[in-house]
């Protein structure tokens, strides 16, 4: 398995500081080679992928890591929006949630969520997981690139 020759373009969706934080630290203690470009809220996140205002220069996102409980647009809705454009919907999009309801689970996949994940509490739980996720679309997978 090697790195790939660029790295990828992770967008998070997440509205907690604290777990904004987490993720970075854990992204840069694995160092990996990805861009992360984060959005607080639904409305920035479905911004940030059709690139309207502030966000007209945006990369397309290799991943997306997305929180289900935001503001204005909740994660649901976000990831219904997602899949239902042309443009966006071959996007890998990871669930990365606090939410364990069976409900959820079964509303994200049905929405087409490429994984649903429980975001565990502690911080080296917690860097485990992104570790993995990030070893996984960025060894083990391909993604579509380009786009």
């Amino acid at each position: 398995m090697t790195q790939p020759a660029e790295p990828i373009v992770v967008l998070l969706v997440e509205d907690d500081a604290g777990d904004e934080l987490m993720t970075r630290e854990a992204l840069d203690e694995h160092k990996f080679a990805n861009t992360l470009h984060v959005v607080r809220d639904g409305e920035q996140a479905l911004s940030f992928l059709f690139r309207r205002d502030p966000y007209p220069d945006a990369p397309r996102p290799d991943l997306i890591l997305l929180d289900l409980n935001l503001p204005r647009y909740d994660g649901r809705e976000v990831l219904a929006r997602i899949k239902a454009d042309p443009e966006l919907r071959h996007i890998p999009v990871v669930v990365l949630t606090a939410s364990a309801a069976e409900e959820d689970l079964l509303r994200s996949y049905r929405l087409h969520a490429n994984a649903y994940i429980t975001k565990p509490v502690d911080f080296p739980q917690f860097a485990e997981v992104i570790r993995r996720i990030d070893n996984f679309f960025l060894h083990i997978v391909r993604l579509p690139r380009g786009s």
